[in-house]
């Protein structure tokens, strides 16, 4: 529990000190946002707010992740490092950055609303997805957990829904496949969100809040722990230490929120999103929670439904909408509710749908007992 404090304490500071500094820079470059000009009119008058805030939430994490465990060996050298599970997801959530990071600054450098084309895009953190759904199935520690498994899980991992049913290799394919799956939902769905101000910061500063308190208890309730609850115990390699990376993920997102905050003095940018994405993705695979993120990130999963819905019922009708515009929170926009109307309310939602996660969460272990 130190630790998560004093990880969370460094996130924050960082996130606060350098957003400021990072603006600054941005501003002297003349790094700024451009707006869709099929928006809401009201965007306009956001264009040239410094963007690639992102980074600054990317690095936050990355100082403060190796700054604690720097800390906690140097009070205590017999202190377990940086483990397998918590560099994975780091691998995930900075390669997923630096594919936006490369979409952003191709849209300032050409002063345009449009970066990497959807095919280098699509390729890049499909590269990225890959590797880390390989990596997460090596690495066993003393007891022979991996980071992950090939079985489908909800709260923990379901037997019969094993995807190594066929065999080793197709078994393993198909967890690439699945996990894939995962990373661009989360992805996509966290890039969507993101739109307003605050918005998409604000909701996953709690979805990363749960997946602080499940780490938390999953250590607590470890298989092999004095505590365990029998049949309720978890199968998770190093949930301390992914409860580490949530605590901190949180607090570097509060900090930014800070900033990001209606009216943005910067926006999170591609870097961000993707980045907030694929530790998102990351923590429901490495966590075992796979399904149980529908409902953990149930306002991401709402926002995106509302494009999937827009797109087929436009093709489908012969060009109509069911929204005013998509996704949901312009067209609510449109509709005439103020920003931070629809943020806040969003922000409700997010905070609905996480409860739900983790009160299903909790609800499985008890029936368990």
């Amino acid at each position: 529990m130190i630790a998560l404090l004093i990880g969370a304490g460094v996130a924050l500071l960082v996130a606060l000190i350098g957003t400021p500094l990072f603006i600054r820079f941005l501003v002297a470059k003349s790094y700024g946002q451009f707006i869709r000009d099929d928006g809401p009119t009201s965007h306009h008058t956001k264009r040239g707010t410094p963007t690639m805030g992102g980074t600054v939430v990317v690095a936050a994490v990355l100082v403060s992740y190796f700054v604690t465990h720097l800390i906690m060996w140097l009070m205590n050298p017999r202190s377990p490092g940086p483990s397998a599970s918590g560099l994975l997801l780091l691998f995930l959530m900075v390669g997923m950055g630096f594919v936006g990071f490369l979409d952003d600054f191709i849209k300032i450098s050409n002063k345009r609303s449009l970066g990497l084309n959807a095919r280098a895009k699509l390729i890049l953190q499909a590269a990225i997805g890959i590797i880390f759904a390989i990596l997460v199935l090596q690495f066993p520690n003393e007891d022979g957990l991996r980071p992950a498994s090939t079985q489908i899980s909800l709260v923990r991992d379901i037997p019969w829904l094993d995807l190594a049913f066929a065999g080793s290799v197709v078994g393993a394919i198909l967890f690439i496949i699945w996990s894939n799956l995962i990373i661009t939902a989360a992805t996509n769905g966290v890039n969507l969100t993101d739109g307003l101000d605050g918005l998409a910061a604000g909701a996953s500063i709690m979805v990363f809040g749960a997946y602080t308190i499940m780490g938390i208890w999953q250590n607590n309730q470890a298989c092999g722990s004095p505590r365990e609850a029998g049949s309720g115990c978890y199968q998770v390699r190093d949930p301390m230490d992914l409860a580490l990376l949530a605590a901190i993920l949180s607090a570097a997102l509060v900090g930014f929120l800070w900033w990001n905050t209606s009216p943005a003095k910067i926006f999170m940018g591609d870097t961000g999103s993707l980045a907030i994405g694929g530790a998102v993705a990351g923590f429901a695979i490495l966590s075992r929670t796979e399904l149980l993120l529908a409902f953990i990130g149930g306002l991401f999963v709402l926002i995106t439904l509302s494009v999937i819905i827009q797109v087929g019922f436009f093709r489908l009708s012969g060009g109509k909408r069911v929204f005013k515009m998509a996704p949901l929170q312009h067209h609510f926009e449109l509709k005439g509710w103020a920003e931070v109307t629809v943020v806040v309310r969003f922000w409700i939602l997010a905070g609905l749908f996480v409860a739900a996660g983790l009160g299903i969460f909790y609800a499985e272990w008890v029936v368990l007992l």
